[in-house]
């Protein structure tokens, strides 16, 4: 996290109710004055920030650091909630398919920022959303995408008015994202990423077809 943690808020809401399949046991920032931070301790979840300026101003090591924290938390799934930075290769591959990522923006429009809102006013389209998708070496915002959200851009909007309603959409997808994640329902097919059924669907099926 590196801001307001309005999807960290989210996400801790899913993981009080009792059929939800994750907890969220480490927050971790690069900002010392993220909200997030607040967020994660007055809802008693272990929090750290960990400034670049405290690693000698180098990311690498900084990463390094993070990598070693979130294995040391036991965490399987690492979830990048309004992260600011590109994680360094080292933290990517300790958590191969395991770090997932909501952008603003129906990816691949608009990668590679912390501007999406912006440009997609600024671009003149029509339609905008968010997107949740793993992370992986490469491109910034390149990764395979899991689940997206159209939100349509209205005559009157402006960047806030049009954040506003993406951060809606955040707020739902990313921990549908996560649960269909902790439920083993994300499967790979090349680029895309096919969402399995319910197990008990599944078992529903099964029976109806005996």
């Amino acid at each position: 996290m590196s801001g307001a943690g309005s999807n960290l808020a989210a996400l801790l809401d899913a993981a009080q109710r009792d059929d939800y399949p994750a907890e969220v046991v480490l927050v971790v920032s690069n900002r010392p004055t993220a909200t997030a931070l607040r967020i994660a301790a007055d809802r008693g979840v272990a929090c750290e920030c960990l400034p670049v300026a405290e690693y000698g101003g180098d990311r690498h090591v900084r990463d390094l650091a993070l990598r070693d924290r979130l294995r040391a938390a036991g965490v399987p799934l690492v979830v990048c909630a309004g992260y600011d930075r590109i994680l360094d290769d080292a933290v990517l591959a300790a958590f191969p398919d395991a770090i997932l990522n909501v952008h603003p923006s129906l990816l691949p429009a608009f990668a590679g920022g912390m501007h999406a809102v912006e440009e997609a006013l600024q671009s003149g389209v029509k339609v905008s959303g968010c997107t949740v998708q793993f992370l992986e070496p490469g491109a910034p915002d390149g990764g395979t995408v899991i689940l997206q959200a159209a939100v349509p851009v209205l005559d009157d909007d402006d960047a806030e008015s049009l954040r506003r309603r993406i951060h809606e959409q955040e707020w739902r997808l990313l921990p549908e994202a996560v649960a269909l994640w902790c439920q083993g329902r994300l499967r790979r097919a090349g680029r895309r990423v096919l969402v399995s059924p319910p197990a008990e669907q599944v078992a529903t099926l099964r029976t109806g077809a005996r």
